[in-house]
């Protein structure tokens, strides 16, 4: 299995991150765990989560998807098996974005709690309130790394300019850096990633997740027309990219599925995958069906011709 170390760490992945945000939302508490047990049964270890996960998309609090991974990774042993990321900052049914010291030391111990570990992997900035002093919020993560709590940090939703501030702030006053950026980037969503924020990940050796890697399912061909939405819960996410660009790369797709004999998903994934930076997409399955899918996409290789077409069709 294919590994890539994060950042400037000692911790190295998979080329695969599992999505935990259907858990306890679109798969109740057995489903989450036969897929858990499915995606390391097949030599993966790299679990995304958040503390706003899941049912913050009805209106809820948060943290079932935490829990959930909390139950399974007691069930199982294998808390040192696989590597745990997790979020903060992100607003909930009680919350507001929020980034403050107060905010990030309690958050930290629910989600501790939820998860039933003494550590977590990796702890993303989910979203920036922009108004918290960054030196604030890094000094909060540097107390919770010498408390053992946090082995390193990262950065989702934040913007380019806040991002290279927090790495400028990190340097000058011997204060944790991010390692990794999580950001939105498929072959449908391109530009915002490219243009503003892949010089800073290259500058400062950024490890990228990609989310909405499937671009909240339109890349896996199911959504071809105006009634394929109701399919899922997730399909009006799609809706945006039903239009001329989205149904070209779902064609330049659909050309490189077949001649590989595999799916638009997987071609999708590996794309992403063959892209600078990326350590690999994150991505969630709603079945063992969908997931070995997705999975298989780290072993799919685009040759020149495959890249050079999706390219294209996607610029």
């Amino acid at each position: 299995m294919e590994k890539v170390t994060i950042g400037n760490t000692d911790i190295a992945v998979a080329r695969f991150n599992l999505g935990g945000n259907v858990f306890g939302w679109t798969l109740d508490e057995k489903q989450s765990f036969e897929l858990l047990d499915a995606y390391t049964e097949s030599g993966f270890d790299f679990i995304d989560t958040a503390d706003m996960y899941s049912h913050w998309a009805n209106g809820g609090v948060g943290g079932q998807s935490e829990t959930i991974i909390g139950k399974w990774l007691k069930g199982r042993g294998n808390r040192d098996k696989v590597v745990i990321a997790t979020k903060v900052g992100g607003p909930t049914g009680v919350n507001e974005i929020n980034t403050s010291r107060k905010h990030i030391l309690e958050s930290v111990d629910k989600s501790l709690r939820r998860l039933q570990t003494d550590y977590i992997d990796l702890y993303y900035t989910h979203y920036d309130d922009e108004k918290t002093p960054i030196e604030e919020t890094l000094a909060a993560y540097d107390e919770l790394i010498r408390a053992g709590k946090v082995r390193y940090i990262a950065a989702s939703n934040i913007s380019p300019d806040r991002l290279r501030e927090s790495l400028k702030v990190a340097e000058e006053n011997n204060l944790p850096k991010y390692q990794a950026l999580q950001p939105l980037y498929n072959l449908v969503e391109r530009k915002g990633y490219e243009t503003d924020y892949a010089p800073i990940v290259a500058e400062h050796g950024l490890t990228v997740f990609p989310y909405y890697a499937l671009a909240s399912g339109f890349l896996t061909g199911k959504y071809r027309s105006e009634e394929d939405f109701n399919k899922s819960p997730r399909g009006q996410g799609a809706a945006n990219y039903l239009n001329e660009q989205g149904l070209k790369v779902l064609h330049a797709l659909d050309k490189v599925a077949e001649k590989h004999q595999t799916v638009p998903a997987t071609v999708a994934l590996a794309w992403l995958s063959a892209q600078p930076h990326i350590g690999g997409p994150i991505a969630s399955a709603t079945s063992k069906e969908q997931l070995k899918e997705i999975l298989s996409s780290t072993s799919l290789q685009l040759d020149s011709a495959d890249l050079d077409l999706l390219d294209t069709a996607s610029k």
